[in-house]
């Protein structure tokens, strides 16, 4: 039987479908408004998933699994739809989607020699960063000065996605370097 943190986030990952519709139809009023919702409550039951999880000993490998990439499905698909709007450099982007993979293929190798690695500090912060920006970026308001909040917020989330990668990959460079082999 599933758990109700694994439950939250498969709900996370069957939002995101409803979330990149409503962000991209015009067909629909208030569909901005209402991907806003949809990708909020999606972002607050990762906060939850994780909460109950620890709290009542529930941590299973496939919430250790699907947890973080249901949060890369969220943002990734966000940061791909506002591509398609003309919102963000498809540049940004690819370096922020390069930086997951790159630490989910760091991961992997950590895992077939029994190593677990978990989220650093820095990775926290880019994530909770990456979700304020999209949350500011959703609703399209226009104007010049939201258009400079937006920036220096995407600005800010791809210096954290770069930074966080260096610093994850210095902490655990022992798990590349091993007997020598790259």
């Amino acid at each position: 039987m599933m758990n109700l943190p694994n439950k939250l986030t498969l709900l996370r990952v069957a939002m995101i479908p409803f979330f990149v519709f409503f962000l991209l139809t015009d067909d629909v009023a208030y569909s901005s408004y209402i991907a806003l919702l949809i990708f909020v409550v999606a972002s607050l039951t990762d906060l939850l998933d994780g909460k109950i999880a620890r709290k009542h000993n529930l941590v299973t490998n496939f919430g250790k699994f699907m947890d973080p990439l249901a949060d890369k499905l969220l943002v990734t698909s966000a940061l791909i739809c506002f591509i398609e709007m003309g919102r963000i450099s498809a540049v940004i982007v690819l370096i922020i989607i390069a930086r997951e993979f790159i630490i989910s293929g760091f991961r992997l190798i950590a895992a077939e020699a029994g190593i677990v690695i978990a989220a650093g500090y820095l990775g926290k912060i880019k994530t909770t960063v990456q979700m304020i920006t999209i949350i500011f970026m959703i609703p399209d308001f226009g104007g010049h000065t939201v258009y400079i909040i937006e920036q220096v917020l995407i600005y800010a989330s791809l210096i954290l996605t770069v930074v966080s990668l260096a610093d994850y990959l210095y902490k655990n460079k022992n798990i590349l370097l091993d007997g020598g082999n790259l």
